[in-house]
């Protein structure tokens, strides 16, 4: 009898054990986004024409007539996720402080086994929301609104931090919808590329900030190159022609990521990877929503990872007085109607069009719309 009462509390420890650690593997590891309804809609001005766009936006009748023929999602996950990736430019461990380096809106497609990573101009200027009561804030840039979010300054009271009050103000501008957000600051990133025993990237041109007056400063030549944590750092955040052109490196490098993570010697120490890189960044991704992106990712290949950028005739330089610096600081500006109209088209999967097969190389000083990872 005392057997059987012992056998059964066992049973039942390891029941009650079971529940809750399923309840922690899809709890998220950090606050949701919580973005309020979309009430600030603004006509779009521009529209450009895709054949596939009926498709996708057929009444729900139409979807519910073919539901059989429907491929189903991969790895258990949604039909589709939008994620924001940030690069935080703060230096520590910490996510107190520290401007958005790097923004991407990332769409991954569980059906099609595809993801798009666009960038959005960090130099943008744009409206804040949600912190007007703080030194009067109500505009800044871009990248601004990630740094005021965050709790090293105390602007910004709603959920998500920094990441939180960064896709307010997109959606707010730009008709921008994130599900969930990534943000890695700088040296979380060199750690991840070093724990992996750093990567091989294949540079299409020389990277370099040689100059008359710098004759000897540091340089990359064109070519293949095994590099570690620091030097892919290095390259992601340099501005050797403009800020588009950085963006063509930083592709580059998570190109050169992914195909490192993905290799037959990383594969199986990705669960590991995840659990100990998953304190150091900020996300509201669940352990199982992160583990369900890995398992995707593993069954895609380079092309149908594809970066796709803004063209680059839409935006001009201008010069803004920023009340907070108190001085005059160099901005991006551009059609809001047709960057939302970009975006919202990003959004539907129609754009970049999934059904051009990407093959195109970065270029020096250009930007190509976009180019997919190789194999």
């Amino acid at each position: 009898m005392k057997r059987k009462i012992f056998f059964g509390i066992v049973l039942m420890t390891f029941f009650i054990g079971g529940i809750q650690l399923f309840r922690l593997y899809r709890q998220p590891l950090g606050a949701p986004l919580e973005l309020p309804t979309a009430t600030h809609l603004h006509p779009t001005l521009t529209r450009f024409p895709v054949e596939d766009e009926a498709a996708v936006l057929a009444p729900t009748e139409i979807v519910k007539a073919t539901a059989t023929s429907t491929p189903q999602p991969l790895c258990g996950g949604p039909a589709t996720m939008n994620i924001l990736a940030v690069g935080s430019d703060a230096r520590g461990n910490h996510y107190l402080y520290g401007l958005a380096d790097v923004i991407r809106l990332v769409r991954v497609d569980f059906v099609n086994s595809r993801v798009t990573i666009l960038e959005v101009p960090r130099d943008l200027w744009v409206d804040i929301p949600e912190i007007s009561d703080h030194y009067n804030i109500t505009q800044g840039k871009l990248n601004q609104a990630y740094l005021y979010g965050n709790k090293g300054l105390g602007y910004y009271d709603g959920p998500g931090e920094g990441p939180g009050l960064l896709a307010r103000t997109l959606d707010l501008n730009f008709g921008a919808r994130p599900d969930h957000y990534l943000a890695v600051n700088m040296h979380t990133f060199e750690n991840i590329v070093n724990a992996i025993g750093g990567i091989d990237v294949y540079l299409p041109y020389e990277i370099s900030v040689r100059s008359p007056d710098n004759p000897k400063g540091f340089a990359i030549p064109e070519g293949q190159h095994h590099i570690d944590g620091e030097t892919a750092l290095w390259i992601a955040r340099i501005r050797q022609y403009h800020t588009f052109g950085r963006a063509e490196n930083q592709n580059i490098v998570m190109c050169a990521l992914r195909k490192k993570i993905l290799s037959p010697a990383i594969v199986p120490a990705i669960p590991e990877l995840i659990a100990t890189f998953k304190r150091n960044v900020q996300t509201d991704l669940s352990p199982e929503q992160i583990n369900r992106l890995a398992c995707l990712a593993t069954q895609m290949n380079g092309e149908d990872v594809v970066f796709a950028s803004l063209p680059i005739e839409m935006f001009g330089n201008a010069k803004q007085f920023d009340p907070q610096l108190k001085d005059t600081t160099s901005i991006l500006e551009a059609d809001r109607d047709v960057l939302r109209d970009y975006i919202r088209r990003f959004q539907l999967g129609l754009w970049p069009d999934p059904n051009l097969i990407i093959n195109t190389t970065p270029s020096p000083a250009e930007t190509d719309v976009q180019f997919a990872c190789d194999n």
